[in-house]
């Protein structure tokens, strides 16, 4: 006989499950640390840890579950958050797709640079279905037409010897929204087109958002707001930094999981993962915590 706790973050815990999970729950939405252990009293070192390990679920149960390469992606944003550490400055990347509004990854850098932007690609990579039709909307930085021209190539066969050519996916549309500013004040938007055709853009467009208009980053802007909301260690004026890159990236995925799975999204009818066909109900932060990964 074994505990049903057992291969989860839950087992061998000195504090009742259900407790553990009302903290994870709030850790969830933006409650903050030092608020959580003047209510419950708990040491802060415990609740960091139990807030890491969810973190690492998340990540195991995200790589699972959405990094598959089954899901017709359609229109993907990516953007970037800017949040301070203990150590310094750190960067943050963040894509979703557009139409069931899933999260699809993060990465964290200390720089604002090309592998930086790659690693969340790559993510992307992973879950989109071979071949799919791809619109990819980002921001004026220079790393991403390079890295996602990079990262989605696939090697093409002719049958003579030696290495095959590696040729980028057929129906593979990247535009960029660039936004110039003097100061705070914002100045100029322009669209262009990195790579593709525009006509074709503006089908795909069309085809993954709601309420249509013109190519933008709207979405993956508000994405990151909620993600700001959700996680104080990203509150643009913080006494409460995060401490290490670690934590921060836990934090990342935790919260990015419960927005997938646990999150109700007030344009759909239900959350991204059910728009997305990863699920048929909205998850409990219980069921959650307690979904055994496959074992190496």
């Amino acid at each position: 006989t074994f505990a049903e706790t057992t291969g989860t973050m839950l087992y061998d815990r000195k504090h009742s499950a259900w407790l553990v999970l009302l903290v994870l729950a709030l850790l969830s939405q933006g409650c903050p640390l030092p608020a959580i252990v003047f209510a419950f009293g708990f040491d802060e070192r415990t609740v960091a840890d139990w807030q890491l390990k969810a973190g690492q679920h998340a990540k195991q149960v995200h790589t699972e579950l959405v990094c598959q390469g089954k899901l017709e992606l359609g229109q993907v944003q990516a953007d970037e958050l800017y949040t301070k550490t203990q150590a310094g400055p750190i960067w943050i990347a963040t894509a979703m797709t557009v139409f069931s509004r899933l999260w699809l990854g993060g990465a964290i850098s200390w720089q604002r640079d090309e592998q930086l932007i790659t690693s969340v690609i790559e993510q992307v990579r992973a879950a989109a279905l071979w071949g799919c039709s791809l619109l990819w909307a980002v921001d004026g930085f220079r790393a991403y037409p390079k890295a996602i021209l990079k990262v989605f190539r696939e090697p093409l066969y002719t049958g003579k010897v030696g290495r095959p050519r590696l040729v980028v996916w057929e129906d593979l549309q990247i535009v960029q929204v660039v936004k110039q500013r003097v100061g705070k004040r914002l100045i100029s938007i322009t669209r262009r087109v990195a790579y593709g055709c525009l006509e074709r853009a503006e089908e795909l467009m069309q085809a993954s958002q709601v309420l249509l208009g013109v190519i933008n980053t709207a979405y993956i802007e508000r994405l990151n707001a909620t993600l700001r909301t959700w996680m104080p260690y990203l509150v643009r004026r913080t006494r409460t930094p995060s401490g290490s890159r670690e934590r921060l990236e836990a934090a990342l995925f935790w919260t990015g999981c419960v927005y997938n799975f646990c999150h109700v999204h007030a344009t759909l009818a239900g959350t991204p993962a059910m728009a997305a066909d990863l699920t048929d109900h909205v998850w409990s932060i219980e069921e959650l915590i307690r979904y055994r990964c496959r074992r190496e």
